[in-house]
Parts: structure tokens; C-alpha cells; sequence
């Protein structure tokens, strides 16, 4: 399990990145209207001075039952190795593991 803190750490992230998504995309819209460099820097300026932790790419996909961050299978939502002990014991319909 992973401790609690990150998890609360990442939803919090979630939370700020939907609360300025739509004020992002608009500024990066307007970054590519704009053909002036000093235009671009001052809307650049305004793109940085919002939360760093509001931005997509710092999220990060975890398991939605154990928390961990890594070998997650989006269509899932879980971790590889939870993936195959619940494939094991027949609680996902329709999977097979492969075995060679």
C-alpha cells in the first residue's frame, strides 16, 4: 500500500488541474495566435504564474485499490500484479493469461 499522504497529494493535484484547465488551454490558444514575441513572453509570463501543481503532466496514474504508481493498465486501473492475482482467481470476465 502507499501511504496515504501521496494519495491525498495527488488528488489534490487533480482537483487544481480541472480547477485551471480551461484557463490554460485558453493561454496556450492565445500563444499560438499571436505572431509577436514580446506577445508570447508576456502570455508565457501569465501561463507560469499559475500553480505548478495545476499543470497535467504532474499527475500520475495509480492502482485504485493499492495506490501504486507504477505498471498501472489504463483501461483497468490497476496494477500489474493485482491485474494477474485478480485474473487468477475469475474476478475479471473475458481476460486470459498467457502462458507459455
Amino acid at each position: 500500500m502507499t501511504r496515504i499522504s501521496l494519495i491525498q497529494r495527488e488528488k489534490k493535484r487533480q482537483k487544481l488541474e480541472q480547477k485551471y484547465y480551461l484557463i490554460r488551454q485558453s493561454l496556450k490558444k492565445e500563444i499560438k495566435k499571436v505572431f509577436s514575441q514580446r506577445e508570447k513572453w508576456k502570455i508565457k509570463v501569465r501561463l507560469q504564474s499559475l500553480p505548478r501543481n495545476s499543470s497535467a503532466i504532474r499527475l500520475r496514474r495509480r492502482c485504485l485499490l493499492t495506490g501504486r504508481p507504477r505498471s498501472n493498465y489504463q483501461y483497468f486501473g490497476l496494477s500489474g500484479y493485482l491485474l494477474r492475482e485478480m485474473i487468477h482467481a475469475c474476478l475479471l470476465p473475458g481476460t486470459r493469461i498467457s502462458s507459455w
